[in-house]
């Protein structure tokens, strides 16, 4: 349902949809984050909590303490520094009256020991003169839901371990644990700390202000991201988009393709090359088409005679004519054949080689290659020797498509050796006669061009061999030409001055 729902929305709105999911998620994992937080900062304060509270029964224990108030009240004002950190400590003891509380006594942090031990004082009297008249007023009410706490306490099934509860206002975040005392191994009362714990409140508001705010920046950048996307790449895209229709609609509309091209990024160079291969793709409709008109013209000769051929065979009942009109349809098939093989041929070369990547080859070695492939079938097939040779340079590098090559010399050795004799020669000579451009002279001992002719001999279909030497389809000589020239060379043919052809190949010298 979600992958239809994605596949009809455009690009823009995949990728706000997609950013609205990822804030819902990151949403949902910042509240249960933040829930978890504040359970996170209590633990840690309650554990200095239980800490504390350890270490006053401890030194309770070790100095034997009576639990009463006089007593209690003395240990709290020599060992005050143990509370420095809290803002609250009671001592109450077993009937949950008040014995103790640093808030009757006048505890000035600055006046704090910083010593680890506990610091005996009888200075006690005097301080207890500066408590305040009305502090136990104001103690009573705040005692009374620890009270409550406190004998809710002594009757659960927790009693015996530290218990914390928390007591929130709209000014302050109480954080309050309590404990049973034993000394001597005898219950004798409860100790209760209480600290204000706003920082944790402060915390958690700081952390859902810093999300808050990062959100919301979050939220501008992606509306500013998402602007920029669309100006700058979604709309060249739905240009490309209605350039690609336009051509298989065969539409001649223009769009601002150009102006796409001209950027220097990658939706530039995708146009470039959507441009270049739509300019390639015209390019070979056009030579397809011209293709086929050629085809058809040269077929429709050899369809005619056949047609003729044919009607007259159903009415001659001469066995000689017969025959005679047999052979030439039997001719104009094979030709028609010829054609159509050599046709298609030349158009899977042409799909072919645009798939094809140049790289840097020898062009000696390719060409010796190929000879002695020809050597080993036509030396003892037809008493035809083929002969390879270089004018001594060792540098024959080009930038082509091997197998390539390899067609080109291999078409001009067939074409020369159809029109050769038996015990001819054919040569094939290597040269560098300009400093940029490699050569290859295939040159034989047949009957060589009609001088006017070989501006034609590259055309397609053109063909004007004598009979001796069979038919071909006339697509030969064109496919090499069309081969040379895609390498960047150029072709050019010729008559020796003896006798026989000459064709010429300047290929770029890598």
């Amino acid at each position: 349902m979600l992958s239809r729902f994605l596949k009809n929305l455009s690009i823009l709105k995949k990728f706000l949809f997609i950013n609205f999911i990822v804030f819902l998620i990151i949403g949902l994992l910042t509240l249960i984050y933040l829930n978890q937080i504040q359970p996170s900062l209590i633990k840690n304060k309650t554990l200095n909590h239980i800490n504390t509270l350890n270490n006053t029964v401890e030194n309770l224990n070790r100095l034997q303490i009576q639990f009463n108030e006089d007593e209690v009240k003395s240990f709290l004002f020599s060992t005050r520094f143990l509370f420095q950190s809290l803002d609250r400590v009671q001592f109450f003891d077993n009937d949950f009256n008040l014995i103790g509380d640093t808030d009757t006594l006048d505890l000035d942090p600055r006046a704090f020991s910083q010593r680890l031990d506990i610091i005996e004082t009888n200075n006690l009297n005097q301080n207890e003169q500066k408590i305040k008249p009305e502090s136990k007023k104001e103690n009573l009410k705040k005692n009374i839901k620890i009270l409550e706490i406190l004998k809710s306490y002594k009757t659960s099934k927790n009693y015996g371990q530290p218990f914390t509860f928390t007591s929130n206002s709209f000014d302050q975040f109480l954080l309050i644990t309590f404990k049973n005392v034993m000394i001597d191994n005898r219950e004798v009362g409860f100790i209760a700390v209480t600290e204000n714990a706003n920082d944790v409140k402060t915390a958690i508001n700081e952390r859902k202000v810093f999300i808050v705010r990062t959100a919301i920046i979050v939220g501008i950048v992606i509306i500013i991201f998402s602007f920029v996307m669309n100006r700058y790449f979604l709309k060249p895209i739905k240009n490309l988009v209605v350039y690609t229709n336009l051509i298989k609609e065969k539409s001649s509309q223009e769009t601002n393709i150009k102006s796409i091209q001209n950027r220097n990024d990658e939706i530039g160079t995708l146009s470039k090359s959507l441009g270049e291969m739509t300019d390639e793709l015209h390019q070979r409709i056009t030579t397809a088409e011209n293709y086929s008109t050629d085809l058809l013209h040269e077929i429709r000769n050899p369809l005619a005679s056949l047609k003729s051929a044919s009607e007259i065979i159903s009415e001659n009942e001469d066995k000689f004519q017969r025959d005679k009109l047999i052979k030439i349809v039997s001719h104009d098939v094979e030709r028609i054949e010829r054609l159509i093989t050599d046709y298609s041929q030349m158009l899977r070369d042409e799909a072919a080689i645009s798939s094809e990547k140049m790289k840097k080859i020898n062009l000696a070695e390719v060409v010796k290659s190929v000879v002695d492939d020809f050597n080993s079938i036509y030396d003892t097939k037809r008493s035809i020797a083929i002969k390879f040779k270089t004018n001594g340079q060792k540098n024959y590098e080009i930038l082509a498509i091997e197998n390539r090559i390899e067609q080109i010399i291999a078409n001009l050795l067939e074409n020369s050796i159809s029109f050769s004799d038996k015990n001819q020669e054919i040569d094939v000579e290597l040269a560098i006669k300009e400093k940029n451009k490699v050569t290859v002279i295939v040159s034989d001992e047949g009957v060589g061009f009609n001088e006017k002719d070989t501006n034609k001999i590259f055309n397609r279909f053109y063909s004007n061999r004598p009979e001796k030497f069979g038919e071909h389809s006339g697509l030969g000589l064109n496919i090499v030409k069309n081969l040379v020239e895609i390498h960047g060379g150029e072709i050019t043919a010729s008559n020796n001055k003896d006798k026989g052809a000459r064709i010429e190949i300047n290929f770029p010298k890598a």
